[in-house]
């Protein structure tokens, strides 16, 4: 074994990783949602543009991108996507005419609501599955993780 590779028993075990943890989390959690969304022909992220389009009534595209955590080259094909179905539309912004503009058109908001109330029962399943307050304090902890970390973006090491 050559001398910069760390020795196995020098690796935390792979099931206390925590990126593999979480994700393996997220895919427990998707398993849930998923099938309404594939149901309406929605993936998981142009669902959360759709979301997030339901909470501000125009969007700037990088807004959208940053708090979907969605890639901007990805968010540009979901909103194509989701625009030649007639369930966003994009205009430029008539004060800085680099910005686009995204809103959700009344038929992307009929979607939304015809799936929100499959997704609440979704959550009301986790949420006595798990325990209230154990899912709040979860909720807790990783917005203290994210904010830990993103506090510490200069620091690599």
């Amino acid at each position: 074994m050559s001398s910069d590779r760390k020795s196995s028993s020098e690796l935390r075990e792979f099931d206390r990783s925590l990126p593999m943890t979480l994700l393996k989390a997220r895919e427990a959690v998707m398993r849930k949602f998923l099938p309404s969304l594939r149901e309406h022909d929605l993936s998981a992220q142009q669902w959360r543009v759709l979301r997030a389009l339901m909470e501000a009534p125009h969007r700037d595209a990088s807004e959208i991108a940053e708090r979907c955590a969605i890639l901007l080259p990805s968010l540009s094909r979901i909103l194509q996507n989701l625009e030649r179905r007639a369930l966003v539309r994009r205009k430029t912004d008539r004060k800085d005419q680099r910005r686009s503009l995204v809103s959700i058109t009344p038929k992307g908001v009929r979607l939304v609501e015809k799936i929100a109330p499959i997704s609440e029962e979704r959550y009301q399943h986790i949420t006595q599955k798990f325990g209230e307050q154990r899912l709040s304090d979860l909720y807790d902890m990783l917005g203290q993780l994210i904010e830990c970390l993103e506090n510490d973006e200069g620091d690599s090491s």
